[in-house]
């Protein structure tokens, strides 16, 4: 298969920095898109994999998952969309497109394993994918989405993951005018979930251990904050929400929330991937008033589209800090101390020269 190669940017081993590197794409294929990338988000999943957090890391890793920019070539069979579109990548680059999921639209969760658009198995050239720290990147139409024009480009690029992230179970769980939705956390997760559920016209409280975010989480969209360390304020929404969608990292105690959902209520995790190991969840609130703790994994491209949508109709975007891509690992220092509001966005521009 053919390939021409691009600048990139990305790390040699755990340890190591992210620094300036040249990479291989392949040429288009008849269903493919090339996508020259304007602006690229900075997930904590990225840092995970540079670092091997989670394991299974293959170097050299060049991280990436929330791509904007401008199509520069098309295949011969590419209908959806044609040079000199704008255009988005999130987190998958491809699926099996077979299993039950994948016909449900769920490539997210397809049985054999959706393709990462970075650190994914890479079906065309062998090895390993490598994602939006670069110049171009080409996908497979059915992986492309459309960008709304009206947006400001560099705050659409975090909705690819931290917008859908929290979107999906939005939708899932059918929040809506007469919903009462909690958030937990306001990091990048947090601030979208608020913006999204107020944009589909849910009562949104935000779930704070200290005060001092309450200014903020008003400025995004939350009708109240409720203060989680306060036992009395925690007891003044006891049965209260019907979804809490919880944004922590790490491993915390969700007992405390459990009581604050209503019958039927269902908390979601999308923040903390691992095992509940220091304090477990008690089945009690979950017997006693049927409720639920549940997962939920970013969203199919259909809902990535409908989220896409969504944000344009309504002028919906995230709120970022823009760097150059030389402070990449600066921006990693920063991001592990939560000093960013909400999100950084590369400036792929800065990589041009």
């Amino acid at each position: 298969m053919n390939t021409f190669t691009v600048k990139a940017y990305g790390a040699e081993s755990t340890t190591a920095d992210l620094k300036e590197m040249n990479i291989d794409r392949r040429t288009v294929t008849a269903k493919d898109i090339e996508i020259e990338i304007l602006y690229c988000g900075v997930c904590h999943s990225d840092l995970h994999t540079v670092r091997n957090d989670w394991g299974g890391s293959q170097y050299p890793v060049v991280p990436g998952h929330e791509i904007v920019g401008r199509i520069t070539a098309v295949g011969s069979e590419v209908s959806k969309l044609k040079v000199g579109d704008l255009a988005a990548v999130g987190c998958m680059v491809d699926s099996c497109r077979t299993c039950d999921s994948c016909k449900q639209d769920l490539e997210q969760y397809c049985l054999n394993g959706f393709t990462g658009t970075y650190n994914g198995k890479d079906k065309h050239l062998g090895g390993h994918t490598f994602g939006g720290y670069s110049q171009k990147v080409v996908v497979d139409e059915h992986f492309v989405l459309k960008v709304p024009e009206n947006l400001d480009l560099a705050a659409v690029a975090p909705l690819l993951c931290a917008g859908i992230t929290t979107w999906s179970p939005l939708r899932h769980w059918k929040a809506g005018p007469d919903s009462k939705v909690a958030v937990v956390g306001l990091g990048g997760l947090g601030h979208m979930a608020i913006k999204l559920a107020k944009g589909l016209g849910a009562e949104v409280t935000l779930f704070s251990r200290t005060p001092g975010k309450t200014e903020d989480a008003k400025r995004l969209g939350a009708d109240h904050i409720v203060i989680s360390t306060d036992d009395e304020e925690m007891k003044s929404v006891a049965g209260k929400f019907d979804l809490i969608i919880d944004t922590v990292p790490y491993e915390h105690d969700v007992n405390p929330y459990m009581q604050t959902l209503t019958l039927n209520g269902t908390l979601v995790l999308v923040g903390f991937v691992g095992q509940f190991e220091e304090v477990k969840p008690s089945s009690v609130p979950m017997i006693f008033q049927r409720r639920s703790i549940a997962g939920s994994l970013i969203g199919g491209i259909a809902e990535t589209q409908e989220l896409l949508d969504f944000c344009g109709e309504h002028n919906i975007v995230s709120d970022i800090e823009v760097i150059k891509m030389q402070d990449i690992n600066t921006a990693y220092e920063r991001m592990l101390k939560s000093d960013v509001k909400y999100r950084f966005v590369i400036d792929m521009q800065s990589l041009q020269n």
